[in-house]
Order: structure tokens, then C-alpha cells, then sequence
């Protein structure tokens, strides 16, 4: 019987939970790991389990630590979602909320420029929505 990855992953999530929140006995829940590896599972398929089991005694690494151009670039994108007005109005809220963040990301380090970036592409998305609606606004007249 071949391992189950979409189990295995899961029952990995569930230790790695009670070891952090619960402070379980990191050996007991490695024992409940191994018990789910098949005898027969393929050597790649054992190996990444095995692999995962001997992280769960690793504590994870610290939260990464953002700079404040990355928390100004998420207020500026949080501040652009459309709420009210037309579309003409919600469309140039995210044209500028896109410029400022390209324009703070600009400024950031080397490391954090590609994710202050990557905050312009859910605002790029509403835009070409707004744009190009692919549904219509209202059911044609005489559904309802």
C-alpha cells in the first residue's frame, strides 16, 4: 500500500500543532508518524516522511520580521480595495494605491522589493475586473 501524502501531511499538521500549542511529547508523536509509513512505501515517499518526522524536533524559524515600507506598502494596498463608487472612481483608487506601492518597494531592500511588488497583483486583478467585467453586473431582464 503506497503512502498517503494528502494523510500523512495532514497527520504531520496535527503533530506539529500538539508539539507547539500542546507541548506533546515529540517522540510519542514521531512513533504516530512512523506508524503511518506503509512497509511497503516507496523509498522517495518514506524518505520525505521520515524527513518530516525528523523535523517535528526542530522548532520553526522566527516569524520574518517586515520593515515598515512593507507594512506602509500593505496599508496603501488595503486602502485601495474598492468599497464605493464607480468604476471610473474605484479603478484610479488602484492605480494610485499600484503606483505608491511600486514606489515604496522602490525604496526597500533588495529582499522585500518582490513581496511589497506582489501586493499590486490582487489590485491588478480588480482592476482588469472592473475594466473587463467576465460576468454581468445585473441578470438580464426577465430572469427573475
Amino acid at each position: 500500500m503506497p503512502l498517503d501524502p494528502a494523510q500523512f501531511n495532514s497527520a504531520y499538521s496535527g503533530a506539529r500543532h500538539r508539539v507547539e500549542e500542546q507541548h506533546a511529547d515529540i517522540p510519542t508523536e514521531q512513533a504516530r508518524l512512523r506508524e503511518l509509513i506503509p512497509a511497503d512505501a516507496e523509498t522517495e515517499d518514506a524518505e520525505w516522511a521520515n524527513t518530516l518526522i525528523g523535523l517535528l524536533a526542530e522548532p520553526r524559524p522566527p516569524e520574518r520580521e517586515w520593515s515598515r515600507l512593507y507594512h506602509q506598502a500593505g496599508a496603501a494596498a488595503a486602502a485601495a480595495y474598492p468599497r464605493d463608487g464607480s468604476a471610473e472612481e474605484k479603478i484610479a483608487a488602484i492605480e494610485q494605491a499600484r503606483r505608491e506601492i511600486f514606489a515604496i518597494a522602490a525604496r526597500a531592500t533588495e529582499e522585500e522589493a518582490p513581496h511589497i511588488q506582489g501586493m499590486t497583483r490582487s489590485l491588478e486583478h480588480i482592476e482588469n475586473a472592473l475594466r473587463n467585467p467576465n460576468w454581468p453586473a445585473d441578470p438580464p431582464v426577465g430572469t427573475n
